[in-house]
């Protein structure tokens, strides 16, 4: 069980609050048509759904009549309608559409309404934003100009934060307790990391030498990761013969401390290595591996208030930097954007 938002005022209460004007998943492209599912971001209730014109959309979850669950409605056109009662509501406005016990549908209530949020469609995904966004929709430098292609994994459920899950996925000091199956055996020592941190983006370049596990059994490559505040983390593996392959994550708070970890896998066009659905077995390997020892991690997210005491070493370089590229995007947060007032419709 997820544990409370945090305080207002605390620095974990500026890292929920930057969350919210913060790009996250909410579904697969895949599993989402014109009929509707429900999704949670940060206790928000969502409605996911592609209207006739083929445009993915997200509302609020909650009929404003009587509070039936629209994730759970039927689409019509690019309206989105209660289970309960059938009461419509546009998908881009949020207005109230149709009444059906109403002979005179200029009669709707005029402040029947829901709230509706952008919808983007990424890395096989729908993304979405409960705030007015801080940055633009993640667009790696590195994979401009690449023609890439993507196969959305199913998602892993992990009672870990958002900052957690991204520190996990780029941790290289973990390999050789984690990951002996996928990556086999493995140096615990770590050379110095060569880091850097453009704002909100953090870097790093790392030669891969081929083990004996699956993990590399392509060959010897250049990984090179990006991690960018708060919810996006990715590894290029570029091969000098082969092409360019990606694993990316993007953990999504349903909770402050607990995520759904969407996640894919893409194959540059012309890639001369295993195919997706290969290079998605290996890396769900190496996510299934985590996601045990990660779950048991006290506390759940990054104590931002030093609740608890945390000693580092060289190896968690990334890490720190990761974690000032997080406090830049509060510090951004908190001086452009007011408090955002409580929605009656919310459902949270």
């Amino acid at each position: 069980m997820s544990t409370p938002m945090p305080r207002a005022d605390t620095i974990a209460a500026q890292a929920a609050r930057a969350m919210r004007h913060s790009w996250f998943p909410v579904a697969r492209s895949v599993d989402v048509t014109d009929v509707p599912v429900p999704a949670v971001l940060l206790g928000e209730k969502l409605a996911v759904f592609r209207g006739t014109d083929g445009l993915a959309r997200v509302t609020a979850n909650r009929c404003p009549h009587r509070g039936g669950s629209l994730g759970h409605g039927t689409v019509h056109g690019n309206n989105i309608a209660c289970p309960y009662h059938g009461w419509q509501f546009s998908g881009e406005s949020g207005a109230c559409a149709l009444v059906p016990s109403l002979p005179d549908q200029a009669k709707i209530p005029p402040r029947a309404a829901i709230t509706t949020y952008p919808a983007q469609e990424q890395f096989g995904h729908i993304w979405t934003c409960l705030a007015e966004p801080e940055a633009p929709m993640y667009a790696p430098a590195r994979w401009a100009g690449l023609e890439l292609e993507w196969l959305a994994a199913t998602p892993i459920p992990s009672d870990t934060g958002v900052a957690v899950a991204i520190e996990n996925f780029r941790d290289v000091a973990h390999f050789p307790f984690v990951h002996q199956v996928s990556m086999g055996p493995t140096p615990p020592i770590v050379e110095p990391l060569q880091v850097r941190r453009e704002g909100l983006d953090v870097y790093l370049d790392r030669p891969l030498d081929a083990g004996e596990g699956d993990w590399a059994s392509q060959g010897d490559c250049t990984m090179h990761y990006q991690c960018t505040a708060p919810g996006f983390a990715s590894i290029t593996y570029d091969y000098a013969d082969l092409g360019q392959r990606i694993v990316a994550g993007f953990p999504s708070p349903v909770a402050y401390d607990q995520v759904v970890i969407f996640w894919a896998v893409a194959n540059e066009v012309g890639f001369r290595g295993d195919d997706l659905q290969e290079c998605l077995r290996v890396e769900e390997m190496v996510y299934l591996e985590d996601i045990p020892i990660v779950g048991e991690l006290d506390p759940r997210e990054v104590p931002w208030d030093r609740e608890v005491e945390e000693f580092s070493v060289p190896a968690d370089l990334f890490t720190l930097s990761y974690r000032r590229s997080f406090r830049e995007l509060m510090e951004r947060v908190s001086a452009r954007y007011a408090p955002e007032p409580v929605l009656a419709n919310s459902g949270a």
